[in-house]
């Protein structure tokens, strides 16, 4: 009754934080409410990158009390595969060909280098490993560029629908945030996650996930763990089949806790109440956990029975990688199959908020929530472009849609890895994230002798105005001091392909100055004579 209440109390609490998590991230139509932000501010990247210790502390705490914990229930990555392999099923109980775990040799050199692969490159400020194994970020972009596509034409089909019926509770929704590139590497990161979580269960969690490493290191020494009771353990395999982990040896009736996700599912299937998850430092408890190095080397334990998958772990992972990375070359070329490049971008325009380029590369993870949530889509991700540190971030473009609204400060409000900074309205109305720069020999007025002025018009800080140029003609001028590069007159500018008016990013964010007001003349009313 008790390994039944645990599992289901951990299946309750992650679909509890797992599906608000993911509606979130597909929500096209800002319909939610803006404090599920805060699931992302949980996971262990982002409160890394942002320095948030009290985060930190907490989850370090919960690990050390109950094991990996956070795997099973906090990280939206490791439930996915959880509900990857529970929709595949491995296999039919009826006729007995159902396809179970086996207990695996931890790839120890493996998992812990990548760990201190990721720690070293963050120590110098750069983020690209990270960028590619953070199991939070892989998620984000797998439902933003995968899942809300779907969620997105649903809604158009159901569009469709109801102006049958003449309804118009609905409305049509087109997706401009999405590119090639940041497609087919979401399609990829879900390829490798799913394969791996339905030949091996959590093999990426123990193999690759540098927050499973460091999680692990702590859950070693976790006070509650999985333990076997060797008085009662009758060394059936039940416990080690259905371990997704591949932890459990049966025959030799270890447990390596480093590897535990704590997803109690051994317990449901031990017959003999032979397996607990309790206190592991009380007195005359049977100590059931033992040094990787000695598990492996257990020859026992290459003699459990085998199953189809058993065996493949690093040739495997090994292929899957060498897959993967053989696709890599191919995405730039697919993503610029149709693709408009702006040539005169040369600097990408990062978010406001996010102070400099420099301090955006370091801390951002390319989750995508931002571009989920930004009311004017005027975010999209890079490709390689901006080189390999920038891949799949998120910068301003301003051609296809809006500009950036004068007040709005959605995504410093939301970013959980603190990329961006929170910003008040009235520090996002002087925030110089770039300047517009105009190309005399691009604008109509200039080619065509017409008047145009509507960049100008469109100008919220009254940086661009309108000077004479012939006759009754005139020609914008940018007073670099006044502009904020929000993009307004980039986005009104009538001219094509190239704009005759356009934002160069600021590679470190400025304050600009605000016009200043006309004082109007103070008149003396004693000296007003209107002759009576």
């Amino acid at each position: 009754m008790k390994s039944t209440v645990l599992k289901t109390i951990r299946v309750i609490l992650a679909l509890l934080i797992f599906i608000p998590l993911l509606l979130y991230f597909c929500d096209f139509a800002n319909i939610f409410p803006q404090p599920l932000h805060g699931l992302a501010h949980i996971q262990v990247v982002p409160a890394v990158l942002a320095g948030s210790v009290g985060i930190l502390i907490f989850l370090f705490l919960l690990t050390f009390l109950f094991g990996r914990v956070y795997c099973s229930v906090i990280c939206p990555l490791g439930i996915l595969q959880d509900i990857i392999a529970w929709l595949t099923r491995r296999g039919k109980k009826k006729n007995k060909k159902r396809r179970w775990f086996a207990y695996s040799k931890p790839q120890t050199i493996l998992r812990y280098s990548l760990l201190a692969l990721c720690v070293a490159f963050l120590i110098f400020g750069i983020t690209v490993p990270l960028l590619y194994l953070d199991p939070y970020s892989n998620f984000g972009r797998i439902s933003v560029n995968l899942f809300r596509p779907v969620v997105m034409e649903g809604n158009n089909l159901l569009n469709w629908v109801a102006l049958k019926f003449n309804n118009y509770n609905f409305y049509q929704v087109t997706i401009y945030t999405i590119t090639s590139l940041s497609l087919a590497i979401s399609i990829i990161a879900l390829l490798v996650v799913g394969v791996m979580a339905l030949l091996r269960g959590r093999l990426f969690c123990n193999t690759i996930c540098p927050v499973g490493s460091l999680l692990g290191l702590i859950s070693k020494f976790s006070v509650f763990r999985i333990t076997l009771d060797h008085s009662k353990c009758t060394s059936c395999g039940l416990c080690e089949k259905s371990c997704k982990s591949q932890c459990i040896g049966s025959k030799e009736k270890a447990v390596d806790n480093s590897r535990c996700v704590a997803c109690f599912n051994c317990l449901d299937r031990c017959k003999t109440n032979g397996i607990k998850y309790q206190f592991a430092y009380r007195k005359n408890n049977v100590p059931a956990v033992q040094h990787e190095r000695e598990t492996v080397s257990v020859p026992i334990i290459s003699e459990a029975p085998q199953h189809p998958f058993h065996g493949m772990g690093r040739r495997s992972f090994l292929l899957a990688s060498a897959g993967a990375m053989a696709t890599l070359p191919l995405i730039p070329a697919w993503a610029k199959k149709g693709e408009i490049v702006d040539v005169t971008k040369l600097t990408p325009i990062t978010p406001p908020g996010s102070k400099s380029l420099a301090h955006f590369k370091k801390h951002c993870t390319a989750c995508h929530l931002c571009i989920t949530h930004c009311p004017q889509q005027i975010l999209k991700p890079a490709g390689f472009n901006f080189g390999l540190d920038y891949a799949f971030k998120p910068h301003l473009v301003f051609y296809e849609m809006a500009f950036c609204n004068f007040e709005c400060t959605v995504c410093s409000e939301i970013c959980p890895n603190g990329a961006i900074k929170k910003l008040t309205s009235e520090e996002k109305s002087v925030t110089q994230v770039g300047i517009a720069r105009f190309v005399k020999e691009d604008c109509v007025v200039y080619t065509d002798r017409t008047s145009c002025g509507a960049c100008s018009e469109h100008c919220p800080t009254r940086a661009v105005k309108m000077e004479p140029f012939e006759g009754a003609l005139t020609l914008p001028h940018v007073y670099d001091e006044l502009c904020i590069g929000c993009g307004g007159c980039e986005s009104i500018c009538p001219v094509r392909p190239v704009k005759a008016i356009n934002i160069q990013a600021v590679e470190v964010h400025q304050v600009a100055e605000k016009e200043k007001e006309e004082k109007q003349k103070e008149v003396d009313q004693d000296s007003l004579d209107f002759g009576f």
